[in-house]
């Protein structure tokens, strides 16, 4: 697998589309990092890892409010070919500020909102709403 993030982004919109309540995924430290700041920011309900086989996996709950997913959409926006990276002043705000951007830097992975409060800019990873 040449992206992991793209992976996990792909597994999540089929996941949304299918209705299903929950989506595995192989486990790595960044998509479980990934994994828990969309906890975080509510749009899925709980992230857990399964070490009980012989590769760990990563376990979402999905969350839906009535028949609508939590997860409208997932945009990917650095990607192998093409990398982008913004610095703190001009990090792009998701759908007018709905949604959110997540932002790979030196202090780990945050959302635009916590990226901008620490002055931090980094790698641009994917936007949510």
């Amino acid at each position: 697998m040449n992206d992991p993030i793209g992976d996990f982004i792909t597994r999540i919109k089929n996941g949304v589309m299918a209705g299903h309540d929950t989506v595995v995924l192989p486990h790595s430290r960044m998509k479980e990092a990934l994994a828990r700041i969309l906890e975080k920011e509510g749009y899925i309900s709980a992230v857990s890892v399964d070490t009980s086989h012989q590769f760990p996996e990563i376990v979402m709950k999905m969350k839906y409010i009535g028949k609508q997913s939590a997860v409208t959409d997932v945009r990917r926006l650095s990607k192998p070919g093409r990398r982008m990276y913004s610095p703190a002043k001009s990090i792009p705000r998701a759908l007018g500020g709905y949604g959110i951007t997540i932002i790979s830097t030196n202090k780990g992975v945050l959302t635009d909102k916590e990226a901008r409060q620490q002055n931090i800019g980094g790698e641009l990873l994917c936007q949510v709403w």
